[in-house]
């Protein structure tokens, strides 16, 4: 039975699948209003959300189904020290899918390990954020008709950014596609990131600190905030948090078929003089996700019709040599939870639940 954990869970033409559902159900939306009728979703928010929850739920209703679940773990029983593989069996037993937001990488596998149903990753710490990224890719295929030969500029927090992560990982397997990592030095993108997407390809990209001498070149500029939530020292949020600004005047050298794109909340990064800019398209990327998210849910929902095997644990993993030192990590509070690791090509050990190298 098929999850979405990972972006790399699915294939590009799986992905282009979703995306020409996408634009059907945006074509002809009349076809898709019953298509869950008699199915409920279960929406499991650990953390903080608008977008995503609304988005999942505003997709099932539109196709007809119904959603339950919880906003904030200290109205569910996690409060009462309850597992998350505990919960994915309960939840389960009331739902057809289920999607899951949770502060510890790795929870939203553990689930899908547990659970009977479908679990969708809708953010797992700075780790996965594959939703949001069928959202991204939404966006821009129709505003540039494609996923290849693009420059595209990710700019902000590109350490605990999931947003760009699951970005990353999807556009490296298209050909033609280049990188330019803009980010203070404290934020650059994790190893793990360069070594699993942008160097076995392999993907030119160049990393800087300068937004406004990138500029000229992207195709897409992709904006993120500072992660207050992501920082255990707040001193340090508070001497990054306006690293990048975007305003009318750094646009002035910008292509006119460049596109901004946001996944949102923004704090200060985007000027709201922007919003009026043509080439701002962040609120329609909002609306883009509620329309890849009913593709994925009717994707997933056919599936697990005819198919009700969990799926296999990838191979090779390690276990009990290594412990995982990440407070951020689900094996930090699920303690009866197995520490998984794999050997990178480079030979590394790094675990299978949040990629943080051993003795980082």
């Amino acid at each position: 039975m098929k999850s979405l954990i990972d972006i790399l869970d699915f294939s590009v033409e799986e992905l282009q699948d979703l995306v020409d559902t996408a634009m059907q159900i945006i074509q002809f939306p009349l076809a898709y209003a019953d298509r869950c009728h008699g199915k409920k979703l279960a929406t499991l928010f650990y953390e903080p959300s608008t977008r995503t929850r609304l988005s999942f739920e505003a997709a099932m209703l539109e196709l007809g189904g119904q959603v339950l679940g919880f906003s904030e773990p200290s109205s569910s029983s996690a409060a009462k020290g309850e597992s998350v593989s505990d919960t994915a069996r309960m939840i389960s037993c009331y739902a057809d899918i289920m999607a899951m937001r949770h502060p510890m990488a790795g929870a939203p596998y553990v689930a899908s390990r547990s659970a009977s149903i479908p679990v969708i990753n809708a953010g797992d710490g700075g780790h996965h954020h594959p939703t949001q990224t069928l959202a991204d890719l939404l966006t821009i295929y129709r505003e540039h008709g494609r996923f290849d030969h693009l420059t595209v500029g990710l700019c902000g927090d590109l350490k605990y950014g999931r947003t760009v992560h699951s970005l990353i990982a999807a556009l490296s397997r298209y050909p033609g596609n280049r990188f330019i990592l803009i980010s203070p030095e404290e934020l650059k993108v994790p190893e793990y990131v360069r070594e699993d997407s942008l160097d076995p390809y392999p993907v030119p990209f160049e990393e800087t600190e300068d937004l406004e001498k990138a500029i000229p070149e992207l195709d897409i500029l992709y904006m993120t905030r500072i992660q207050r939530e992501r920082f255990e020292d707040l001193s340090r949020y508070e001497a990054l948090k306006d690293s990048y600004i975007l305003t009318p005047d750094k646009l002035k050298y910008a292509k006119e078929e460049m596109r901004i794109l946001h996944p949102l909340p923004r704090v200060n990064e985007i000027s709201v003089a922007v919003d009026a800019d043509p080439r701002a398209k962040y609120f329609e990327q909002a609306l883009n996700g509620k329309y890849m998210r009913m593709a994925l849910i009717l994707k997933l929902l056919e599936e697990s019709a005819w198919d009700h095997l969990p799926s296999p644990e990838p191979k090779d993993l390690i276990r009990g040599e290594h412990i995982c030192r990440n407070p951020r990590c689900i094996v930090s509070t699920e303690q009866e939870l197995p520490h998984l690791f794999y050997r990178t090509e480079h030979g590394q050990y790094r675990c299978f639940y949040c990629d943080l190298a051993e003795g980082q």
